[in-house]
């Protein structure tokens, strides 16, 4: 079974080896998507609750990114990058007996997105 929990963020940045329109500063609000991939407890019958979920990104993930520069984070702040950066901060910190992270998509745009997902068997 899998879980989703959508955000977003804003951000600006520049991307240092292109040759184009986004090589000027430029700014995005960015929509993440979180998804676990796991077994409800038979406790409470859920794979881990939204809002833990949420308070997990919230520090580990929007605290370092919303409304920041990203060419201070990143040498290069491409959507892959910053997907790949995403999906190992929050690996080691959303594993739990019954569930771990599974994807992580970040959309650029309405139109533009990028997608890291755990291999599986």
């Amino acid at each position: 079974m899998f879980i989703t929990r959508e955000f977003t963020f804003s951000a600006a940045h520049n991307l240092t080896n292109y040759h184009g329109k986004c090589e000027e500063l430029h700014g995005h609000t960015f929509k993440l998507s979180i998804t676990l991939e796991g077994s409800p407890i038979e406790e409470d019958g859920m794979i881990v609750d939204f809002i833990a979920l949420k308070s997990i990104v919230q520090e580990n993930i929007l605290n370092l990114l919303d409304h920041k520069y990203l060419n201070n984070i990143f040498k290069n702040p491409t959507c892959e990058n910053i997907v790949s950066w995403i999906f190992n901060k929050l690996d080691p910190v959303l594993k739990g007996e019954n569930y771990s992270l599974y994807e992580v998509r970040l959309w650029e745009s309405s139109e533009s997105s990028v997608t890291l997902r755990r291999e599986t068997g």
